[in-house]
């Protein structure tokens, strides 16, 4: 069954391969690279349909550095991901999806953190002209635009954040919320026309700060948006030495009891999380969740949750 994947940090983690010291060492390699969670042979495996890039700056790199780093990322998407694996193709506008051949995979290009552009909307426009499709307005951490997950004073949206909220709704951009403060995410729920939580789970499940409670879930079903769960083992259960596909999909049946079940969808964070959920690994293994989504669900809501609910909320989708 197809899927799509809304968050994963292959990136990052190209660019700190490249970023190592040393004489003419190569960097990762996508197609095939044992370290990446979503190589292509693995998202070939999995048979992802589309898959999220998120550009990712760490929050202590010096700010008159981070654009670099944002760019670098990107460089990496069009060289290494897209330059030389032909069947990736770059979804550059939300219908671009439909038009992907048999064996074709969708590549979209997100942002994790407004730091990457500070206060400046010209780079802002420019990383919508490169292609960005989808904007996280903070990791943890505050910045310009908003209070994070992390920050203790948990504040909301400054004018620069409602600001970008706007732009992205021109632009038909999706606003996550995945890593928001509690207040900011209300913040973005008044002006947000394209909320997303590209990788969460539900808070009345795993109480972790990342995590969604049952208001903001609800909130979020009401705007049409969606709520990718994430693989994280953190973010799925208190206990997490030992975390089954079970145990994540306990997070898709509470979704589904806030009246969620077409507005559910995978946001895996590959590349991204240091440990997994066992029988989900990496990228190839994600039939392994379809296989036990479908002992509990009928092959529509599973098709829903892997990928037609996000291609019917996607920016510009008819709601029937």
């Amino acid at each position: 069954m197809k899927i799509i994947d809304t968050h994963c940090d292959a990136l990052l983690k190209l660019q700190l391969e490249k970023r190592k010291p040393s004489f003419n060492k190569p960097g990762l390699n996508f197609l095939d690279a044992e370290i990446l969670d979503t190589n292509f042979q693995r998202l070939q495996q999995g048979q992802v349909y589309v898959q999220f890039f998120a550009v990712f700056v760490y929050p202590d790199i010096p700010s008159d550095e981070k654009w670099q780093h944002a760019l670098e990322q990107v460089d990496l998407f069009y060289s290494e991901i897209l330059g030389k694996n032909p069947l990736m193709k770059h979804i550059k506008k939300w219908e671009d999806i439909d038009a992907l051949k048999e064996g074709e995979i969708g590549a979209v290009l997100t942002l994790e953190g407004a730091d990457a552009f500070g206060n400046d909307l010209t780079k802002l426009r420019h990383l919508y002209r490169l292609g960005v499709m989808s904007i996280g307005l903070t990791w943890n951490n505050a910045n310009l635009c908003a209070d994070g997950a992390g920050e203790p004073r948990g504040g909301g949206l400054t004018l620069l954040g409602k600001e970008v909220v706007k732009l992205n709704n021109e632009n038909r951009i999706f606003t996550d919320v995945s890593h928001l403060s509690v207040q900011s995410f209300w913040d973005v729920m008044d002006s947000a026309d394209y909320p997303i939580a590209s990788h969460s789970n539900a808070r009345a499940l795993c109480d972790h700060p990342r995590n969604l409670d049952d208001e903001q879930i609800r909130a979020m079903f009401a705007k049409n948006g969606m709520v990718d769960v994430v693989f994280c083992l953190d973010f799925i259960k208190k206990d997490s030495s030992h975390v089954t596909i079970a145990d994540l999909i306990k997070h898709i049946d509470h979704l589904c009891a806030l009246g969620g079940v077409q507005h559910i969808g995978i946001g895996s964070d590959f590349d991204g999380i240091p440990a997994h959920i066992i029988d989900l690994e990496n990228a190839s293994k994600f039939q392994n969740l379809i296989n036990e989504l479908q002992k509990r669900y009928t092959e529509r809501e599973v098709e829903g949750f892997a990928y037609r609910n996000f291609l019917a909320h996607r920016p510009g989708a008819v709601h029937i």
